[in-house]
């Protein structure tokens, strides 16, 4: 290293640990004249030895990159959402689902839920590789750039930091940064931002990363994700995370009850007001890895994880009009339009009354005075009616019988709390509610194609149905409004490319009654073709694992309908996926069906997901609980005693992973 190149990997290592000492230790250790009489020296120097370039310098922090569209890149490891609770009766349910799953005692993690935009920040060699927010959960915008701008976001780690992993945190604008950001836009006569969060969100999509750098964003960080972390709980990763030069709060605790878990919630439910950002609840956690990898999780959240929420604002409002919207099923929902209130950093002015029993239940009436409260903070909710202030010629409401867009009547079958348009092909939000559900993120994830253009085409008769996408050309779209010739090709082409979108995806994507995305697995699972599943009968779908009679009639109805039969006949003839490729088919055989396995302890040649992936592979069915229907149980290391017992005295067979692998040769 010559001369020049060890005085800019000076200056740089210099800078660095100023900025941790400032952003993250809230220490200073130099004057900001100093800092930037050094940052400048730096810059000079980098700008006359090009050849020294580094992307994570200090001196790129001051942003100038302009992004015009967020690359939507996959998450390696997904990012989960979080069960809620909101009483103390949920976190004792909580725990004793847990005592029932794992052996031994359990030790919890206490940490405050920040409000902000979720983050994930990969780092290999010590570097940041990326930023990517959390997006659906499996994929998310790349907005790196943006990211490097954050000061307490470390460019380059320090300590003994693993090759390569995740960490996920929340971006925030503290109380201060905010207040301050919106007296200098009042002054300049612009409209005030309105919250905290929002704000911080909207930062991280703004295109000029300059921009973001003048914003006074923080990143706070809670989780540590990926493999060979070097750490066993999540204690000790909040700690190394820290020592690595991340900015962790200090006010996660460690405890050994759900009861020292409800005095951090009650001591934080009154102290959050005096921290410098927004809170709006607690996150608990199993301390353990290995216990929370026994645990494992949901569809949708991890078992070994619970945010309390804490009790939301509340504030009153008139209620101006109920009007009625129909979904893409043809569940007819109604809302309270409000006059505008200001509620938990928010303008107000809709609330959902969910359907005709809670109307009813409440006894809500136009020109009543309502409660209104932030469910979770977000959603905005009715709680009640204050009667006192009730005019004295109130007329009770009357819940709507007939569509309010088509006109046909409604139905409510037994049992439902929803009335439903059953006009399912002919009224207009149904149809566009399903096409716009077809080409979701989660579904066929059609690029260049949005909500509003589905809207369009839908208004304009140019497709009546998923299937028309198909028939679309660019010369038919290019006179849509605000169509450019890019946009109209980008459209076409994600058409064309969601051909190749897997069967399970497509399924969940024909918007079928009550077949989510976990439904749509097992029935492809099962049946490995449209064909098969629409030849199905009742008694032969509730045969499947985790279908129950329910969805069983609601998959028969709909391959019952002639026009729901031609819709996909059509797809199958565009090359949509309508079967199991037969690439993945090589994969799977039936060697396991009928058995049941639960999966416990650490294992050596393989990873517990490739295990249970294998099973699932080839016919079987993993559970996470000991019962008499269990056929094996695949025990690796550390498998605790009380699953032990319970096998033995069920007379259950425990197999290591390698009698598991030789049973699938």
């Amino acid at each position: 290293m010559n001369n020049i190149e060890l005085k800019i990997h000076t200056l740089r290592n210099e800078l660095r640990e100023h900025n941790y000492n400032y952003y993250v230790l809230d220490n200073a250790t130099i004057s900001d004249y100093d800092f930037d009489i050094k940052l400048k020296e730096l810059q000079e120097l980098e700008m006359k030895y090009p050849e020294f370039f580094d992307a994570n310098s200090p001196t790129q922090r001051v942003g100038g990159q302009v992004t015009k569209n967020f690359e939507t890149i996959p998450h390696e490891h997904r990012m989960y959402s979080l069960e809620n609770s909101y009483s103390k009766e949920d976190l004792q349910d909580w725990e004793t689902r847990i005592k029932k799953l794992i052996d031994g005692d359990v030790q919890y993690v206490c940490e405050l839920k920040y409000d902000g935009a979720s983050i994930s920040l990969t780092y290999e060699d010590g570097r940041l590789l990326k930023a990517v927010t959390r997006g659906d959960g499996f994929q998310g915008d790349n907005v790196t750039a943006n990211v490097k701008t954050i000061k307490s976001v470390p460019l380059q780690l320090k300590g003994d930091f693993p090759e390569k992993f995740d960490i996920r945190g929340e971006i925030v604008l503290p109380f201060d940064g905010f207040n301050k950001m919106n007296e200098e836009r009042i002054e300049i006569g612009e409209e005030p931002y309105r919250n905290p969060r929002n704000t911080a969100s909207g930062s991280l999509k703004l295109q000029d990363s300059a921009e973001v750098a003048k914003r006074p964003l923080e990143c706070l960080l809670y989780n540590l994700t990926g493999n060979n972390l070097g750490v066993n709980a999540q204690f000790d990763g909040l700690k190394k995370a820290r020592e690595w030069g991340f900015k962790v709060p200090e006010a996660a605790k460690l405890v050994n009850s759900i009861a020292e878990v409800l005095e951090f919630i009650t001591y934080w439910d009154v102290h959050r007001h005096d921290l410098p950002y927004e809170t709006d609840g607690v996150v608990v956690k199993v301390n353990d890895l290995q216990q929370q990898e026994e645990l494992g999780y949901t569809a949708k959240a991890p078992r070994w994880a619970m945010a309390y929420k804490f009790k939301a604002e509340r504030i009153s409002t008139k209620l101006n009009s109920i009007t009625y919207q129909v979904g893409r099923t043809g569940a007819i929902t109604p809302v309270a339009n409000l006059e505008p209130v200001e509620l938990a950093g928010t303008k107000v002015k809709r609330a959902s009354l969910h359907n005709a029993d809670q109307i009813a239940k409440l006894d809500i009436r136009i020109n009543d005075e309502v409660y209104v409260e932030k469910g979770g903070e977000i959603i905005p909710k009715i709680l009640g009616v204050d009667l006192g202030k009730r005019p004295e010629n109130s007329i009770p409401t009357q819940y709507i019988t007939h569509c309010p867009e088509c006109g046909t009547e409604l139905v409510r079958q037994v049992g439902e709390a929803q009335h439903y348009c059953p006009n399912y092909n002919g009224c207009q939000p149904q149809i566009i509610g399903r096409i716009q559900h077809f080409i979701s993120r989660k579904a066929m994830d059609i690029e260049g194609l949005g909500g509003e253009t589905v809207a369009l085409l839908v208004n304009q008769g140019l497709i009546s149905n998923y299937s028309d996408l198909y028939e679309l050309t660019k010369e038919v779209v290019i006179p849509l409004e605000r169509m450019a010739e890019k946009s109209a090709d980008n459209l076409i082409q994600g058409i064309e490319q969601s051909k190749n979108i897997p069967f399970e995806r497509v399924l969940y994507a024909l918007g079928i009654r009550y077949v989510g995305e976990t439904v749509a697995k097992k029935l492809v699972k099962h049946y490995k073709s449209i064909e098969k599943i629409a030849e199905a009968s009742q008694e032969d779908l509730i045969n499947v694992d985790e279908i129950g009679i329910k969805i069983a009639k609601s998959v028969n109805a709909f391959f019952a309908s002639e026009e729901n039969m031609y819709i996909i006949n059509r797809l199958q003839a565009f090359g949509v996926q309508l079967e199991i490729s037969a690439e993945k088919l090589k994969s799977q055989t039936n060697k396991l069906d009928g058995q049941i396995f639960v999966v416990s302890g650490v294992f050596e040649s393989i990873s517990r997901d490739e295990l249970k992936k294998m099973i699932e592979d080839n016919g079987g069915r993993v559970s996470s609980s000991i019962s008499s229907k269990t056929s094996f149980i695949i025990a690796g290391d550390k498998m605790g005693p009380s699953k032990k017992e319970k096998a033995e005295k069920l007379k259950i067979n425990i197999i290591d992973e390698y009698e598991f692998l030789h049973r699938l040769i």
